[in-house]
């Protein structure tokens, strides 16, 4: 019993000697025992103090080390001339520059022409086989996410017109297999050794001797971009001023809450003090402190708000909706104006009596055609190219029976003018949208633009309006080309338009039809239509107007033919089978149904919108006061005129505002344009603002465009015009009259 109570003792004094050790080790490790003073508090307080703005500037110049490599032109891993697959499957050769943990891409060797920078930090890369010479290797990202910066070097937010490129990865081509190895090895080495690469490179951060992760660095610089993610259109500058105030703002110079309020009250007791520095260092601070920055709350969608159009004069089939029965005063007023025509003068300075006008713009008028633009959306999902081609030929003539009652003809737009729409689509919860833009007065030519990259279609082209003058009728003729693009196919239908034949001028009926052959061609199918709009003969029955007929060719073979009226039925007849259906017909119901056009409010028009800066003379018009109608236009006709001068004058070049025209080719493209194909998983929405048609997107990734090459106008469409059709050179009116070729651009636009 004796010896196992001294057994017990000693156990006992040997636990107290091990806790009293370990008290004392503890409190040595704390820095203050329990009965320290407040100044062994203070000095706590002052290394943590020390400790964070160690651990703050070591963040600093982490960063600055990575943004140093990337604008430093000297620190350069390696750089050459790659081939780059972009989503159409087409190769482009860039020059890329690899630096530390981001791989750079231009379009020049000069780096004046920033395409997109990759993030390597994420990346993978795996050597790919390839029929093609030379050696193929893919970057990509593991969970297929973004590898692209939302940023150049200098702040671009834009990359360089090019090829569409992939979002989560890039097949990338050297000449040879020992050039393309030798890029795997640098990849290699820019993703893994990055920070030892940084630390040996850059001359800026030779006074700093602290080392620094590669992950650290590379969460870094990823978080400085996600956090000036692109909302708004101001410059980024990559100095260190703006480095200090977005990126060590807030999250940097405090680990949580409690850090900036014991900065704010270091004054207070040292109770608190100390208080607070615990809840500093809890894990949750150090977990926000190792985060990624997150991007700032978005911001609702800066869009123009569009409002349905309330009335729409649609016509009637058939020939009486396209007379107009003149009255004689009016009949005295085109005879004065045609006592002033002479052959071979310049006629595009007439001015037109108001009674003939429609009262809409002619940039309007061209929207006619995109009331069922769900035929195009119908087009894009269709796999086999013939039937995808009958949906487009059906597009196309739905855009003609839509006509005012009467010989009407819309206004000349002014230069500048523009106009703005859009079309719900309820099935596909989409958006067309529709952007015009008069470009030029002498000669008149209208640009428009449509888009609906959710559906995978746009639309681009120009119009420039001539006359043909013959005594008792005219001809309005429509030359350009409009090119509809299918952006996930990569495909693009051209096609032209008919003239408008307007006759009874000086004596009858004043009548008006359509003319001309128009062709509808996609070269890289090879699928074409051909559509012929018949005249009414002169001894012909009512039966015969607004005739028309087509084929549907693949190369020279006829697959099938079209019969019928163009405002009406027309019937399809396949020539194997020689069967024959109804192709398309503008029922009650087709109208009924189709898709509503939406305009811009009022309140957010510009002063050269169609709708707002005609509003006076269409007032007039609807009221039917000739005079005022005539004294509102001429003021905006005279106002027009005297810009002229005044450019003239100060020696001024007029300058679009959303269309700029290509030197190279002659046609007009939309400044804005955008025809990457949809990514369900990146894009959002698209929507429109002052005339920009913009989609919002998840992440950035650079916005690039395919460069449009030259259309060469087939055998058939040299036969009439360059991309327009024209009545025959000797065609002659049942007046017998001389055939005078004039510029009459105020007739030109009665179609």
């Amino acid at each position: 019993f004796e010896r196992g109570k001294e057994d017990i003792s000693q156990n006992k004094d040997e636990s107290s000697l091990a806790m009293s050790k370990s008290k004392s080790e503890s409190k040595l490790y704390n820095g203050s025992e329990k009965d320290s003073s407040t100044s062994s508090k203070l000095t706590k307080k002052e290394s943590l103090k020390v400790q964070k703005k160690n651990y703050r500037e070591e963040k600093k110049r982490a960063t600055k080390e990575l943004l140093s490599t990337i604008t430093d032109p000297s620190v350069i891993v390696m750089a050459d001339w790659l081939k780059i697959r972009g989503t159409l499957k087409s190769w482009t050769k860039l020059w890329c520059v690899l630096k530390p943990g981001v791989l750079l891409i231009y379009k020049t060797q000069k780096n004046g022409q920033w395409v997109g920078t990759v993030l390597l930090n994420a990346c993978e890369i795996i050597e790919r086989p390839s029929k093609k010479d030379g050696f193929c290797f893919k970057l990509f990202h593991p969970l297929e996410q973004s590898i692209w910066a939302v940023k150049g070097p200098k702040g671009e937010a834009v990359g360089s017109i090019t090829q569409p490129l992939p979002s989560s990865y890039l097949i990338i081509r050297a000449t040879s297999e020992s050039d393309g190895r030798c890029w795997m090895d640098a990849l290699e080495l820019a993703l893994k050794c990055s920070s030892l690469l940084k630390r040996t490179m850059i001359r800026e951060g030779k006074e700093h001797d602290l080392s620094v992760s590669s992950d650290s660095t590379h969460v870094t610089f990823y978080g400085l971009l996600r956090a000036n993610n692109l909302h708004s259109g101001d410059n980024f500058q990559l100095n260190d001023s703006e480095i200090e105030r977005q990126h060590f703002k807030d999250q940097d110079m405090y680990s949580d809450k409690s850090d900036k309020e014991n900065d704010q009250e270091h004054d207070e007791s040292d109770n608190e003090v100390m208080g607070k520095s615990e809840e500093s260092d809890t894990d949750t601070s150090e977990r926000q402190d190792d985060s990624y920055i997150e991007p700032e709350p978005v911001e609702p969608l800066k869009e123009t708000t569009y409002t349905e159009q309330s009335h729409e004069e649609l016509g009637e089939a058939g020939e009486a909706s396209q007379t107009e029965t003149v009255s004689e005063e009016n009949k005295s007023l085109i005879w004065t104006l045609l006592k002033q025509v002479r052959p071979g003068m310049d006629l595009s300075k007439v001015v037109l009596p108001t009674f003939i006008l429609e009262p809409r713009s002619f940039l309007d008028k061209l929207s006619d055609y995109y009331y069922h633009a769900d035929f195009l959306s119908e087009a894009a999902l269709e796999e086999n190219p013939y039937f995808r081609l009958k949906k487009v030929v059906k597009w196309y003539l739905s855009g003609f029976y839509k006509k005012p009652k009467g010989l009407k003809k819309p206004y000349n737009p002014i230069l500048g003018e523009t106009f703005r729409c859009l079309w719900i689509h309820p099935r596909t919860n989409s958006k067309t949208f529709y952007i015009a833009e008069q470009v030029s007065h002498h000669p008149p030519i209208s640009a428009f633009y449509v888009s609906n990259r959710k559906d995978g279609f746009c639309l681009s082209g120009s119009i420039l309006a001539k006359s043909k003058f013959y005594g008792n009728s005219l001809s309005a003729i429509l030359e350009g080309e409009a090119r509809l693009t299918f952006l996930n196919r990569g495909e693009d239908y051209v096609m032209t338009m008919p003239y408008a034949h307007c006759k009874g001028i000086l004596y009858g009926t004043m009548t008006l039809e359509l003319g001309g052959t128009v062709n509808i061609t996609c070269q890289k199918t090879g699928y074409s239509a051909i559509l012929e709009f018949k005249l009414k003969p002169f001894l012909g029955s009512s039966d015969c107007v607004n005739q028309i007929s087509g084929k549907l060719k693949l190369g020279k073979e006829v697959l099938a033919t079209l019969e019928g009226h163009w405002d009406s039925e027309v019937f399809i007849t396949d020539k194997k089978t020689d069967n024959s259906e109804v192709f398309w017909n503008p029922t009650p119901d087709i109208k009924q149904w189709r898709l509503i056009r939406h305009t811009v409010k009022s309140e957010e028009q510009g002063d050269f919108e169609s709708e707002k800066l005609w509003q006076r003379v269409t007032r007039a018009i609807n009221a039917k006061d000739q005079t005022e109608a005539t004294q509102e236009k001429y003021i905006l006709e005279e106002a027009q005129r005297q810009a002229a001068r005044d450019r003239k004058t100060k020696n001024e070049e007029w300058s679009c505002k959303l269309f700029e025209l290509d030197p190279l080719t002659g046609e007009w493209h939309y400044k804005f344009a955008d025809t990457r194909p949809w990514d369900p998983l990146n894009d959002m929405i698209q929507f429109e603002k002052d005339g920009v048609i913009q989609t919002k997107v998840k992440h950035r990734t650079p916005m690039v465009n395919v460069p449009k090459m030259k259309h060469k106008p087939t055998r058939q469409q040299k036969k009439v015009a360059k991309g327009y059709s024209s009545p025959e050179p000797d065609i002659q009116d049942s007046s017998g009259s001389e055939d005078v070729d004039v510029d009459l651009s105020d007739y030109s636009e009665y179609c």
